[in-house]
């Protein structure tokens, strides 16, 4: 039997995501986000869920990987648009991996 090491994205897509299709985790103040100029979400993600969208900040929630990286680089760099509380129960990412 051979092993042999997994790359980090090879270890993401092992994970496994419950998405809450009803209710988003992540909420955006679109009148915030519109008046920052750093924009740190766009770059602090690791999932790469925030994406500009003709200038609107959008959250893909469905790719978070709950750190909430994003809640302390946008309340000490941004202007504090994004809100991010963990998923409902029984949502969210599964590690299967480490």
């Amino acid at each position: 039997m051979s092993t042999r090491e997994l790359s980090l994205d090879d270890r993401l897509g092992l994970d496994k995501y419950e998405i809450d299709e009803e209710h988003s985790h992540i909420q955006v103040d679109q009148s915030l986000c519109l008046r920052c100029q750093l924009r740190p979400c766009l770059t602090v993600c690791p999932a790469a869920v925030y994406v500009a969208v003709d200038g609107e900040i959008v959250a893909r929630y469905e790719n978070c990987l709950e750190c909430g990286t994003c809640q302390i680089a946008c309340d000490t760099g941004g202007q504090g648009g994004i809100t991010w509380n963990p998923p409902q129960g029984g949502f969210g990412i599964v590690f299967r991996y480490g």
